[in-house]
């Protein structure tokens, strides 16, 4: 979301009359310019609060938190095959449910953190959450699930369970999911909270923040996908469990203590509330036969509604524009009685609606993407396991999960390269700073994405033809490396370009509902991903058919899955780049308070 003034000024006087402030009066001081505060509820000073200290202790939350839960879901496909007796495809899909849910349970952190809490105490309650949920795995895992001792491993399957002890371990399984997911889409945000998005050098920052918050996050799951991975593909679940939920408990005790440093944004209210308004007001309005256009749209001279900046008014679904209609409603706009909300709306307030309606379709873009991404925790996982892993070194295989790792360096690599060579060179030829757009970004992902799933099915088809026994090939597993590593560069163009536009584009009484709609589109991939296998599996299991995806890989037919999902990739980069090309954004109004008085029908024209 752009800003109307290009003009950033770096200093504040906070003058007598300013009831926001607990600042002295007449006294010029270094305070952020984003509306943050501190601790205490006064505005934020520069260099006492925020700024890469708390952005650093945050990427070290993250990365911390991170490993916790790729400790547990880097392998549960292996853990529900093994221990809990499910088929591949069974698990496949119960992986994908689960990890959809997480990302479903993130609307919920973001409307309570958006709406009520805040992001730091919203963060700091669902991580409490997600350490109880790891502790509870960790415990019924070893004193009820694996049995025998020593179970778990590819060759020594454990004993049925009891409902019970089933219905114990789905709870703490949700609760992780619960937990993590209510967190994930506020530490996002409240990292990119401490720095100031008003200031120059800091909005750099703010814009490296994010590259940096996905490195954390990988690097933490490497740990994670190499040595928790060989723990527990060596059937040690509980200990790999205990490490995860050690993780946690260190993020939260790390998180907690940056308190004092971080810089708050204040909750805004109920944003479903206001979205509510608005079409209300828009329907009512219609009725009372108003054309958008005949008349000044009404602009409160006080403070947004929703505590964040003001938003100029934009062209597009103008029937919007009929809910702060002034001409429809001529008393409400002047001092005659207060306003009422369900009749009259303002033009931030509508501009708000606008910002998420522009955004959905780029959005609803990014859900095949992730349906593609989802595979690397679930079916290259179980490619990998019907693939020779045998090393040098006697004794020693390679887990199938572990080559995850490969894409956690790509990762790693990708953004370090990107930061240090592609931005600064696409800078000096387009003069652009921050190098490539988001949107751009996000392309490239959606094309890689694509070249990942056919190179997958090239592998697949070589390794069913060197199959040699049931559920065994001699191609090395190596031969994955290049599918996980372009599953790497395309998450870092489309993951952390998603996170950035997200964040950019949404108003700022919304940031948190930005982050979580990222996480969504995880979610709905996954879901998605378990109606394809599922409806793939009933198409192609037909007339004795083993289908496509058996539980013997050797007897189906991954490769045409793979190559369906290639396909299905590129028709959805034909209709993102439709929506890319037609996509304009809002413009944030930057004057002060008070410059402008209640109407807002002569706006400049977004950027």
């Amino acid at each position: 979301m752009s800003s109307s003034n290009g003009d950033m000024k770096m200093r504040v006087i906070v003058m007598e009359g300013d009831e926001t402030s607990n600042a002295p009066k007449d006294v010029c001081c270094d305070y952020t310019l984003d509306g943050s505060v501190d601790i205490k509820g006064s505005p934020a000073v520069k260099g006492k609060s925020g700024g890469w200290l708390a952005g650093g202790l945050i990427l070290v939350n993250q990365g911390l938190a991170t490993l916790a839960f790729f400790g547990v879901n880097v392998n549960l496909v292996l853990f529900l095959t093994r221990v809990l007796q499910q088929s591949n495809g069974d698990a496949a899909n119960n992986v994908s449910k689960w990890t959809g849910t997480v990302y479903m349970f993130s609307l919920i952190g973001a409307f309570l953190s958006d709406s009520y809490w805040g992001r730091y105490k919203t963060c700091a309650i669902f991580q409490a959450i997600f350490v109880l949920g790891l502790a509870l795995l960790s415990l019924s895992s070893r004193l009820y699930l694996i049995r025998p001792v020593g179970c778990g491993t590819e060759h020594a399957p454990c004993e049925p369970h009891s409902s019970a002890e089933l219905g114990i371990f789905y709870i703490a399984l949700y609760m992780i999911a619960f937990g993590n997911g209510g967190y994930q889409p506020n530490v996002a945000t409240f990292g990119a909270d401490q720095f100031d998005g008003e200031d120059p050098a800091e909005a750099h920052s703010k814009v490296s923040f994010f590259s940096y918050f996905y490195l954390a996050l990988n690097l933490g799951s490497l740990f994670s996908n190499t040595f928790l991975s060989f723990l527990e593909d060596e059937g040690n679940w509980a200990l790999g469990f205990w490490v995860s939920t050690a993780a946690a408990a260190t993020a939260l005790l790390l998180f907690l203590s940056g308190t004092l440093r971080y810089r708050y944004i204040r909750p805004s209210g109920n944003p479903v509330g206001r979205i509510f308004q608005v079409a209300f007001a828009a329907c009512r309005n219609w009725k009372a036969g108003v054309s958008p256009g005949a008349e000044s749209l009404y602009e409160s001279d006080e403070k947004a509604d929703s505590g964040g900046r003001k938003l100029l008014h934009t062209e597009g679904f103008r029937f919007l524009d009929r809910a702060a209609l002034v001409g429809a409603n001529p008393k409400l706009a002047t001092c005659a009685q207060p306003r009422d909300p369900s009749k009259l709306c303002t033009v931030t307030q509508v501009e708000e609606v606008k910002s998420i309606l522009r955004l959905l379709p780029i959005w609803l873009c990014t859900i095949l993407y992730s349906v593609v991404f989802t595979q690397m925790a679930s079916l290259f996982v179980v490619q990998g396991a019907a693939m020779r892993r045998t090393t040098r070194f006697p004794g020693f295989s390679v887990p199938p999960s572990s080559m995850s790792a490969f894409d956690i360096v790509t990762v790693a690599a990708t953004i370090f390269l990107y930061r240090r060579a592609v931005c600064p060179l696409v800078s000096r030829l387009t003069g652009r700073r921050n190098g490539p757009t988001e949107l751009q970004r996000m392309g490239l992902g959606l094309v890689l994405g694509a070249m990942a799933m056919a190179t997958a099915g090239t592998v697949e088809h070589f390794r069913k033809a060197s199959a040699t026994t049931a559920m065994s090939s001699d191609l090395h597993i190596m031969w994955q490396v290049p599918q996980y590593a372009l599953i790497g560069v395309s998450e870092v163009m489309m993951y952390v370009g998603q996170l950035e536009f997200f964040n950019g584009e949404m108003p700022d009484a919304l940031k948190s509902f930005g982050s979580a709609l990222c996480m969504m589109s995880m979610s709905l991939g996954n879901y998605f991903s378990d109606v394809i296998v599922s409806a793939v599996t009933k198409a192609t299991a037909v007339r004795g058919r083993p289908g496509w995806i058996p539980t013997d890989l050797n007897e189906g037919h991954l490769d045409k899955f793979f190559f369906l999902l290639a396909v299905l990739a590129v028709a959805d980069f034909a209709v993102y780049l439709v929506c890319a090309s037609r996509y304009r954004g809002g413009t944030v109004d930057d004057r002060s308070d008070g410059e402008e008085d209640g109407m807002a029908g002569q706006t400049p024209a977004p950027v």
